[in-house]
């Protein structure tokens, strides 16, 4: 895929030179400038597809590369409440609501494969589904754990209490990037409850399919068909095995190879959001925001892109 978007550029790169040689004709140098805007942007939408494709790669143990086929335009988000009683469950709810606004407002297509809720307005942990352009080059750097700092809604005093959720962002892995023995999980059908449909309680449709090898459990529960919900299970096991997998080779050489955004592991505290000094922070970056409300209510763009940056430098050195 690489060399085929290279073999393009490079292409390109002629035709525009070819062009430039007409600019000192009077009578086409017109056209010749419009030729050049013209494959230039072109030029400029191979080289970020080429960009793209060189950071889905995964490192080996040996130090080298391995390419992965990886879906840009689809991602698993997953988000967990961790530390912190009721009050992570809230937090968790709350960047469930942040990544969704920011969803809408790219046009994104959100699908709930999964959710275990707490008490009332808690989230222990939910997964989605997100079809979009670009989501997961978009979305993957926020892996890791989100920490909160204010004061409950239940706190008399006025304390600040200081609470966790971990976000997990999954890309698709095709199934001949990552093989998955029948004879290595087990399935288990059973009867959803809450989301899904009239049907849900009536029906065996949920599924719960676990990886016995590394012991990963995975549950798909929000389709009206047992076969649909197996299919998003085991493409949700599928990238759980695929993060797995590249976690280790990163460990085992992440001495030679740390970045600045961090590595995306989920034990990882990534971000502060300090309600009392209206104040979100990114440690990796040391970058910080002030307009709390406005990024909790999904305008985590200026974020996102500061991270896109940094990577970039960080991929050039």
């Amino acid at each position: 895929m690489e060399n085929y978007l290279q073999e393009q550029i490079d292409q390109i790169n002629q035709q525009i030179a070819d062009n430039k040689k007409l600019l000192l004709d009077p009578e086409l140098k017109r056209l010749a400038e419009e030729e050049i805007m013209q494959l230039e942007n072109q030029k400029s939408d191979l080289e970020k597809a080429l960009n793209m494709s060189t950071d889905y790669t995964t490192s080996s143990e040996e130090g080298g590369t391995e390419e992965v086929s990886i879906n840009p335009n689809l991602a698993i988000l997953e988000i967990r409440s961790a530390a912190g009683g009721d009050e992570a469950g809230l937090f968790a709810t709350d960047l469930l609501r942040m990544y969704s606004r920011f969803a809408e407002k790219k046009d994104w297509q959100i699908e709930e494969l999964d959710r275990n809720e707490g008490g009332i307005g808690q989230i222990k942990e939910i997964v989605l589904q997100i079809k979009g352009k670009d989501v997961y080059p978009i979305l993957r750097f926020e892996s890791g754990v989100h920490r909160v700092q204010r004061v409950p809604k239940t706190e008399s005093s006025g304390r600040v209490h200081t609470s966790t959720a971990t976000v997990a962002v999954l890309p698709e892995v095709k199934a001949s990037e990552v093989e998955i023995n029948p004879a290595d999980i087990e399935f288990e059908a059973f009867r959803a409850g809450g989301h899904g449909g009239q049907n849900v309680n009536k029906v065996n449709t949920a599924v719960r399919i676990k990886h016995i090898p590394t012991g990963i459990v995975v549950t798909a529960r929000t389709e009206r068909s047992q076969l649909q919900n197996k299919e998003a299970a085991l493409n949700l096991l599928r990238a759980r095995l695929w993060e797995q997998q590249t976690s280790q080779n990163q460990s085992a050489i992440s001495e030679n190879r740390s970045l600045q955004v961090g590595t995306g592991e989920r034990n990882e505290k990534i971000r502060t959001y300090n309600f009392p000094q209206n104040r979100v922070t990114d440690h990796r970056i040391n970058q910080s925001w002030h307009n709390i409300d406005d990024i909790m209510n999904g305008e985590i763009n200026l974020i996102l892109t500061a991270l896109q940056k940094i990577k970039a430098n960080t991929s050039d050195e």
